[in-house]
């Protein structure tokens, strides 16, 4: 009689792509075998010297696996190196298979593909070790489903750094409420702050609510933030539609709701970070860049403005653009420049209201990869583009900022550009789940293309 299959004792085969994504992958599967197949390490090596950002990551996970494998001997590696002492959530073993010995009969595939390569490992091992269930792990969609074509039984997409498993169940910030708020409160302790109000609320009132989300209703005429909340109750800065939608910040006045909230949160000196998600001419970058000058220049509270993001092949194009560092940020960051001529088109000569305000704000356009390792203090920070940031990157800039500096980052998830990143493994996803309860941030989906009738119907029809 053959082997049982005991399910709880998983072998999971990692693709290149699991740890270009998350160098650190392989210490993610707990009490589980993980094998790294030869080819995995050889397009690791090939990857580690091209001048794009992925070669970092390439170069993390190679120095990560050197360091658990380094004191191994060759039948350690083979049998299984513990990882119990890495860390303390992960008791299983690291095991790298020379692949290369296995014929390729066994998946039918041509062997002159790394890919093909890959899967014949794990079909190799699902005939070797039949007692334990063998999953390839890869983030490549197309090979997943080779590799179930040619009779793997388990292949899955690595989630672990997922905290949502679909982009529709990302928070937006806010909550609308059917009907009149108020009919259905019926009991409420109000109390006056300077000139804020508090309401205090029964807490059954509202499933689920999350610290600084916004609440509206159908009325239109209520509208309220979450400042804090415990099992029982729940206490509201009452916010007064009207109000909200007549704040402005440098001559920009909310064009809906959204943009309102937006402002609210912007201008409020109490949170450090706020992040603006929505469509391509939703408002994202004009109204982060109003506020900021609103908050330096006419309130002092702020020293500076540093504009960064993402930039493309930075390895490959800053470095052959002419001029200082910030002259080869200026394409990058053409948004921001465009958005303080819109600030200043009625200015009698608007280029050089434009250079004046850069200059007594204090803009700086940086790069991200000069970020690291710098402290900043007392500025407005607005990172432009977070979408095609990792959750790693994202963490990097987010722990650069110092005491007084307020956080601004802004994105469309439909608009990724980076190969390793889809809207649900996104940094910008990640930071809006994880800061989601956070007492000093604030989420806002604009929901709506204001820049043009051109710019809304491409978005909703395209």
């Amino acid at each position: 009689m053959g082997k049982v299959r005991n399910n709880d004792n998983k072998l999971y085969v990692l693709d290149t792509n699991v740890l270009l994504h998350e160098p650190f992958a392989f210490l993610s599967f707990q009490e589980h075998q993980v094998v790294i197949p030869m080819t995995v390490l050889e397009e690791l090596d090939h990857i580690k010297d091209r001048k794009k950002d992925v070669s970092r990551d390439a170069r993390i996970a190679i120095r990560a696996l050197d360091d658990v494998l380094r004191d191994a001997s060759p039948e350690e590696m083979l049998a299984g190196v513990d990882l119990s002492g890495v860390t303390k959530n992960c008791t299983g073993k690291l095991t790298i298979v020379n692949d290369h010995i296995f014929e390729d009969a066994v998946s039918g595939l041509p062997g002159d593909e790394n890919d093909h390569r890959i899967i014949n490992t794990a079909l190799h091992l699902q005939q070797l070790r039949v007692e334990v269930k063998v999953v390839l792990v890869t983030k490549d969609i197309n090979m997943r489903l080779k590799a179930k074509g040619a009779g793997l039984e388990f292949v899955e997409d690595y989630r672990t750094d997922q905290l949502i498993d679909d982009i529709s169940l990302l928070t937006s910030g806010y909550k609308k409420l059917d009907g009149d708020f108020w009919a259905h409160v019926k009991e409420c302790d109000s109390e006056q702050n300077g000139r804020d109000t508090y309401h205090t609320v029964p807490r059954s009132l509202l499933n689920e609510v999350f610290i600084n989300e916004y609440l509206l209703d159908e009325t239109g005429h209520f509208a309220a933030r979450v400042v804090d909340y415990d099992e029982e109750h729940i206490k509201l800065l009452d916010l007064g539609f009207e109000r909200i939608m007549g704040r402005s910040a440098w001559g920009i006045v909310p064009k809906n709701v959204y943009q309102a909230m937006a402002i609210n949160s912007l201008l409020d000196p109490n949170l450090d970070l706020v992040i603006l998600t929505g469509p391509a001419g939703c408002g994202k970058t004009l109204l982060a860049l109003a506020c900021a000058l609103e908050l330096v220049i006419e309130r002092g509270m702020y020293d500076k403005i540093i504009v960064t993001r993402n930039t493309p092949e930075i390895a490959e194009s800053i470095g052959f653009l002419p001029g200082t560092e910030e002259e080869k940020m200026l394409p990058w960051l053409a948004a921001i420049t465009d958005s303080l001529e819109v600030l200043h088109k009625n200015d009698e000569n608007p280029i050089s209201s434009r250079n004046y305000i850069m200059e007594k704000a204090n803009i700086q356009f940086k790069s991200i990869n000069f970020m690291r390792g710098r402290s900043i203090q007392n500025a407005i920070v607005i990172l432009d583009e977070s979408q095609n940031l990792t959750a790693s990157q994202l963490k990097t800039i987010i722990t650069r900022c110092g005491e007084g500096t307020k956080l601004i980052c802004s994105g469309n998830l439909a608009q990724i550009d980076s190969n390793y990143l889809t809207p649900v493994t996104s940094g910008l996803t990640y930071i809006v789940e994880r800061f989601k309860d956070f007492q000093g941030s604030s989420t806002v989906n604009l929901n709506g293309v204001v820049r043009s009738r051109l710019a809304s119907f491409a978005e909703e029809n395209l």
